[in-house]
């Protein structure tokens, strides 16, 4: 972040006012292996043609991992809601969109205003970020049934290219953490990561999906070694049955 920041300030003198990290690092569960750094930076102004251009180059050049993921906005973006901003400058693994509104959401908001941490401009209690419960469980809602459904229906087909992901570690982790760090949004109002979400789930569900929460903990945290499944069959069909699980339990949470 620090590169990244000599190369912005070398290329766009004046650009970033404030700068702050959130995802996983702010959330204590950064992973190396498969992590990237969240942020949300703080312009002077809406970039004009040449700092878009600039900026582009900057996360060109930048393209390795852990990948730079994050969104750009004003002083007034933060203090007004995410859902009637304009669109904005957004990078995401090395690919950088001049107008996106990608990232600009409750959850994003959320997570600045009680995890953010600070690399430039004001400490995170003095900001003024908008935020609203009722928004961010809206959005959570939302974002369940059009993203997380459709990517547990297309997974669920096994000879489909989503099916036959599930056969690996990557996807069963990233759909069964997914989905439980929404149903614990919906549960508590606040953000957790990955991690923090699956010990959610061991606490607050049912013990028969222990085991598969145990092994998708295991492979988010990296630790290696033999999984708990006897073969990736028998994984994927627990991952599956466990977000179908979580999807229909969340529409009776408040």
């Amino acid at each position: 972040m620090r590169a990244y920041l000599e190369a912005v300030d070398a290329t766009v003198p004046g650009l970033i006012v404030g700068l702050y990290l959130t995802g996983s690092v702010a959330l204590g569960d950064f992973r190396p292996h498969a992590s990237d750094i969240d942020f949300v930076a703080v312009a002077a102004g809406p970039p004009g043609p040449a700092a878009l251009a600039a900026l582009a180059e900057v996360h060109t050049r930048g393209r390795a991992r852990p990948y730079l993921d994050g969104i750009y906005v004003t002083w007034g973006d933060l203090a007004g809601d995410p859902g009637a901003a304009a669109t904005g400058p957004y990078t995401n693994e090395g690919r950088f969109q001049p107008h996106s509104r990608a990232q600009r959401h409750p959850v994003t908001r959320h997570t600045l205003w009680r995890h953010g941490i600070p690399l430039r401009g004001p400490a995170r209690e003095d900001l003024a970020v908008w935020t609203d419960t009722a928004a961010l469980t809206s959005w959570t809602r939302g974002n369940l049934e059009t993203y997380w459904r459709p990517w547990w229906q297309r997974s669920a087909g096994l000879l489909s290219r989503a099916g036959l992901a599930m056969l690996g570690a990557w996807a069963p982790a990233w759909g069964v953490l997914g989905v439980s760090r929404l149903h614990y949004t919906l549960a508590t109002g606040e953000i957790t990561s990955k991690e923090g979400a699956g010990v959610y789930a061991k606490a607050a569900l049912p013990s028969r999906w222990h085991h598969v929460l145990d092994e998708c903990l295991r492979i988010r945290r990296g630790e290696g070694g033999r999984s708990l499944y006897r073969n990736p069959l028998e994984r994927r069909r627990d991952a599956l049955l466990y977000m179908r699980a979580v999807l229909t339990e969340a529409h009776r949470l408040q």
